[in-house]
Formats: structure tokens, sequence, C-alpha cells
């Protein structure tokens, strides 16, 4: 109950800004009480990472399954897409790069690694041994890394209106487009398909 309360204050006015305090009074209980299960607050921001990270792992299990039998293109555009979206959603991008906590960015940055990073590399591991890859996959594992947390902290989804969604799968298809080999020459269907913004996605099925 305490790491529940304690991660929709964090997240929703930042961790820096909610004391102990104001998580006591949310809970209707003594700090005391709170202290017994966690020594510091420190302790209880690592808690909540815990379960938010869990929580992304299991929405990334999620989409891989739900993508399994898909073409490779397909498949790492919706794992990216979903990682984008839960890593966006707990601020993962902004606890590992701004200023605060050491201990806090270590976390995240670990828990990235292991719960998504991960992933991505065996993903295309996977492609390279299918021979679905001209690149190394090692070079575009660091290449879609770079690109997913600069999507995370970019202005552009404001700048271009197009969603975070949007931006990502942009972001597969020029970072793979020429990469990922097609599985029968002629077939496109192992190609990304080209990336369509949401606003004008909704205009071309409102019609003139």
């Amino acid at each position: 109950m305490i790491v529940e309360a304690a991660g929709r204050l964090f997240f929703a006015a930042g961790s820096a800004r909610v004391s102990m305090d104001d998580l006591a009074r949310t809970l209707g209980m003594s700090k005391k009480t709170i202290y017994r299960h966690f020594p510091d607050k420190r302790s209880l921001l690592a808690a909540v990472l815990e379960r938010q990270f869990a929580a992304v792992e299991r929405t990334l299990v999620a989409a891989a399954e739900d993508a399994e039998g898909q073409p490779f293109g397909e498949r790492v555009q919706r794992f990216l897409i979903a990682a984008g979206g839960e890593l966006g959603r707990i601020g993962a991008a902004q606890l590992a790069t701004g200023r605060g906590d050491a201990m806090v960015r270590q976390c995240v940055e670990q828990h990235v690694d292991a719960v998504v990073y991960r992933r991505l590399d065996e993903l295309f591991q996977d492609g390279h041994r299918r021979g679905l890859l001209t690149a190394p996959p090692e070079l575009l594992s660091e290449i879609t890394r770079g690109a997913l947390e600069r999507v995370l902290t970019s202005q552009l989804p404001r700048e271009l209106a197009w969603t975070a969604a949007d931006l990502l799968r942009a972001t597969v298809d020029t970072v793979l487009h020429g990469a990922i080999r097609s599985a029968h020459p002629g077939n496109d269907d192992e190609q990304l398909l080209p990336v369509v913004p949401a606003a004008r996605r909704d205009e071309e099925e409102v019609g003139p």
C-alpha cells in the first residue's frame, strides 16, 4: 500500500517534490509507520522503481507474444513502441539523465538495461541468426538505444504534432530500412510500413 501510494505521488509531482510528510498525509498514517518498512526516501523510491519496471517487463513480454509469427520488422516496431510508451509513462529518461540522486539514476539505468535493452539485443541477435539483417546486430542495438532515449526526451512530438508512437515508428523505419532483408525477394512482407502520423491518418479517414 505504501509503495503504491508513493508511486502515484512520485510520478505525478516528481519524487524531489514529495516529502515523507506528504506521503504520510496521503496514507493517513504516521511517518514512523512508514519508516518501519522503509528506512529512508531512497529505499522507498527504489521499491517504487522495482514495481514500475516489473510492470514494464510484463508489457514488453505481452507485446513480444502478440507479435510472435509476425514479420521481423513488425516485431521490432511493436517492441520499440511498447518500450517507448512504458519508459515515457514512468519518466525513465528524465530520472536517468536529470539532476537528483545518483542512486536513483543508477537504479533506473540498470533496470532499463535489464528489462528493455537486453530484450532488444536478443531481438536483433535473432534477426541476425535468421539472416534478416545486413548490419551487425550490435551496431543496430547501439543506434536504436540512442534513438529511443533521444525521442523520449525530445520536443519533436510537440513541434511536429506527431505522437511519440509516430516518432518511434519513424525511428524504426529510418534506422532499419535497408538493414532488414525481405524473406522472399520481391516480397515486401518483411519490410517496415511507411509511417503516417496519427493526425494525418485521421484526416485520410475523414476525407476532404
